[in-house]
This record gives structure tokens, sequence and C-alpha cells, in this order.
């Protein structure tokens, strides 16, 4: 199921492509650091390369107020032994498809385009709390607050009650009024947009696609399918750039310890940021691109200690590639017949989810890459993806519980260890377990191991 190669393939795939014939033009104030901005108009029907049609959904005006949908299926007798990847459990709404996941010490908080966050603890829903518009594409947490990224192009900031955890309060949006107010007043603070319409460079101007945190530096970034990446600080929600960084959307954007930015678009590219800091001033260069291909670059992963990249594209296949003194082709993994729109990277253990409805798990050893399963049970595509440790791991075998978010409005649960699975001892349970009338065990949602 793996294929190494050090040469890229040559992609004959084609995509839809927005119009990358956009002017720029330089803006500078001393409130914001100067950048260089272009934009695409904002259209909410537009169609990225990040999905297909099937990725966008009707909107949906459920409140969270009332009796929260959401069911759990559970095995009430599962059978002893289980495969050491398998489903734990199913929770199912008819609230809209799930955008985006993220967990968080005991929490998991999951986004649709029902615009409402929910909250889950122990796989029982704890809280719920809603915006105002915009479908939720991406959640991300930082100590006690929450930021989620919209279809309307807006970074919203959500606080837990210190008080009340199960009580979510919206602190505010990215940019902030006061900044939108004092950098709109400015006309060199404009850039211009399709169509010969200006907007100012804080702002996003189409659908919010992906967040990433760096941490040590208190910064979060922004990616867009207005063709840009933003850099906000934290500690009082400015943005400190815009980098015009693609020709198409930019369907992911990934910050790492050491300064380094990923960024994966609709045009096909893989790009590498650096990141300077000179007193109030913070700016962001390219040193490198990865790949050049012509179907869309959906989902980047990188590993806890940032020595691999992986890089998901609407072909089907997950490239990756390793630093020793720099970043070279590593190879492609070949374990889907759809688009991978989602990636997570843990531990020795890196999953890709699929518009295929699968996730498959892959153990890295040095160079090599094997497929450990191939996890089933969803009806749609797998859109999102969310890791922790297990509590159970021992120093024998590091277990991590999977979640995985997807259009068939479901989130699954799943435990996987790093250990390979027992293939005969599968097989026998998976025929034992197919032909007996006892329990209500579906042994679709338990992985089949292929290499």
């Amino acid at each position: 199921m793996y294929s190494e190669r050090k040469s890229l393939p040559s992609m004959s795939h084609n995509m839809m492509h927005s119009d990358p014939n956009l002017s720029s033009s330089t803006v500078t104030d001393e409130d914001y650091a100067a950048r260089n901005s272009s934009f695409s108009a904002f259209d909410p029907s537009r169609m990225s390369g990040e999905g297909s049609p099937m990725m966008m959904s009707p909107w949906n005006q459920t409140t969270p107020f009332n009796k929260s949908p959401w069911s759990q299926h559970f095995d009430e007798n599962p059978p002893q032994n289980l495969p050491q990847n398998g489903l734990i459990s199913s929770l199912v709404r008819e609230e809209g498809h799930i955008y985006s996941l993220a967990a968080f010490r005991d929490l998991l908080y999951t986004g649709s385009d029902s615009k409402n966050i929910r909250v889950w603890k122990n796989m029982k829903e704890f809280s719920a709390f809603k915006s105002n518009s915009g479908l939720v594409k991406a959640i991300i947490i930082s100590g006690e607050k929450i930021f989620t990224g919209h279809q309307d192009g807006k970074v919203r900031v959500w606080k837990i009650h210190p008080k009340n955890p199960n009580v979510h309060k919206r602190a505010g949006t990215l940019p902030t009024f006061m900044d939108i107010f004092k950098c709109s007043i400015k006309p060199r603070n404009y850039v211009e947009v399709k169509r010969k319409r200006t907007a100012i460079w804080i702002k996003h101007i189409d659908a919010i696609s992906s967040l990433s945190m760096d941490q040590q530096a208190g910064l979060l970034y922004s990616a867009s399918w207005d063709r840009t990446f933003k850099v906000w600080r934290m500690e009082n929600s400015k943005c400190l750039e815009s980098v015009k960084a693609h020709d198409d959307a930019v369907n992911s954007v990934v910050a790492t310890v050491n300064g380094m930015v990923f960024t994966g678009s609709a045009d096909g590219t893989v790009k590498v940021w650096t990141r300077e800091i000179a007193g109030k001033v913070t700016k962001h260069t390219l040193i490198d691109t990865l790949l050049k291909q012509e179907c869309a670059v959906t989902s980047l992963a990188v590993s806890g200690s940032g020595s691999v990249v992986y890089c998901g594209s609407s072909d089907g296949l997950v490239n990756f590639w390793e630093r020793e003194k720099e970043l070279c082709h590593g190879g492609t993994l070949k374990g889907h017949k759809l688009a991978v729109l989602c990636l997570a990277a843990a531990g020795n253990l890196v999953f890709s989810g699929s518009a295929d409805k699968t996730i498959c798990v892959w153990r890295r050893e040095g160079m090599v890459h094997t497929c450990l399963s191939v996890l089933t049970g969803h009806t749609g595509p797998v859109k999102c993806l969310a890791v922790e440790e297990d509590r159970e791991s021992t120093a024998g075998d590091q277990k991590w519980v999977v979640y995985s978010g997807s259009l068939d409005k479901s989130v699954k649960v799943w435990s996987v260890s790093e250990l390979a699975p027992d293939l005969h001892q599968m097989a026998m349970m998976q025929q034992h377990y197919s032909t007996s009338s006892e329990g209500n065990v579906s042994w679709d949602s338990i992985p089949s191991a292929k290499y």
C-alpha cells in the first residue's frame, strides 16, 4: 500500500481553479505591519479545490438550546479481545455535516454547517454554543480560549466561564471592530480585489479553511480561500501580517515550533515559509516550494517532532517529506480511491481521512510507512480528524483515541494502537461474528489490515 520514490509524480487530474489574475498593492500603517495582500472576491457559493460540491451543504438554522439530536450507539456486549484498532463509539445527529473537530484534555469540540459548536465530555454532550453566521470550518484551542474559523471569513474567539465550565461566552472576533475602524479610515490600508473592489488587508474576504497555532510564539495563523494566510497575536487579537501565499484557495496552514509555516493550496502547491520578528514587525518569507501539481492540495500535517511533513491531495495520494538537513521527498502513500480531505499525525502514526469514507492508519518506521489498518464505518466523506493519547497506553503499547467527523453528520471515536494487528486473530473473529446472530456488533466498523 505504499510506494517509495524520490521524484514527485506527474499529475494529470483536473480541478476547479479560481481566477489567478489578481492585482496587489502595498500598504503601510504605523499601527499594522506593512504587507502585500491580494484577494479573490467573496462568493458564498464558490467551490474551491478543497473538495467537490458534496463538501458544501445547505444552511441549517437549528439552535443549540433545543434538546440535542445527538445520540450515541454503543455495543452493550462487545466481544472480548478486540483487534487493537476498532470503533469505540458513534455520535450521530441530524443537525448538520461535521466540518471541524478539536480535542483538548477531556473535551471534544465539534463544528458543523448548523453554525453550532457542541462540546462533548466522556462521549456525552457537555455544552453547546452558537455563532451568528458562517458554518464552522476550523476549531483550535489555547488554554481557556477557543478559536473558530467560519465560512463568512471571520475568526471568532470564545472563553470558558471561570465558574461554570459548561458555559462558553463569545470573547471577540478577529479582526476586532476597533481594529477594523482604525484600519478603514486610512486609504493606504485598502488592497485591490477582484473586479476593482477594495478591502482592508486585515480582513479575510472569503471562507476560513484552516487554523494553526504557535503556542510558544503566541501566534495564531488563519488560512482562507481568499488565497492568503494571516498572522494574529493571540494576546491582543492584532493582525500582524497578511501574506498573499498562493494563486488559488489556501486549504491548509500548519505552524511549527521552530518558526516554519507550511501552506497547501488548490493551486497544487505546498509552500514553506520562515518567520522573522524584528521589534513589532512580523514577516514571513517564502523559502521553498515542496510540491507543484495539477490536482489540489487539500490537507497538511506535521509530525510532533517536525521532522516529517505530510500532504493530502484530491487525487487520493499522500506525499511526505523528511527533514535531515533539509526537507527531502520521502515517498507517496497510496491508500485511498478518492480525495484525501484531512490528515493528523501522532507519535509514529499518521491518519488520512478521505472522500472514499475511510481512514487509513499509517505507521512510520524510518523511511518506510506501513498501512496498519483501514477504519471503515462512515457513510459519507471523512472531513476532519483529531487525535489524543489514550490514557490506557503503556510503554509497550502506545494507543491513541481518534475522532473522525464526516459529511454523514456523525462523529466516530476509534481506539488505535501503534502495534500491528494480529491478522490471524482478526480474520477468525470476523468470521465468527459475521455468522453470529448474537449481539449487535457491526464488523463493517472494525478495520481490516492492508499493506
